[in-house]
């Protein structure tokens, strides 16, 4: 069956160099991704994951800086003392 597809056009040409260096057709690289996307019922649950253990990092990381001293950050520490160690 033939389909037509919009993609930007500096995609295609990407796509089209990287199958010709590894010696494959457009058409064959675009049905191998059909068929793995089709294949792969985890895709959505692997998505799913990932996002919740990112989103659970970036709560801890809010927490801790909710539980952070106040003042001046180590990063800044730093940088105020090599400051005052480099000429001006």
């Amino acid at each position: 069956m033939k389909a037509t597809i919009d993609i930007p056009d500096d995609l295609y040409r990407q796509v089209k160099a990287e199958a010709a260096l590894r010696g494959v057709t457009v058409r064959e690289v675009t049905t191998q991704l059909y068929r793995r996307w089709l294949s792969d019922g985890e895709s959505g649950e692997a998505h799913q994951a990932s996002s919740a253990w990112l989103r659970s990092w970036l709560e801890a990381a809010d927490e801790a800086i909710k539980r952070a001293p106040t003042g001046r950050s180590a990063r800044e520490e730093l940088e105020a003392d090599r400051n005052r160690l480099e000429p001006k």
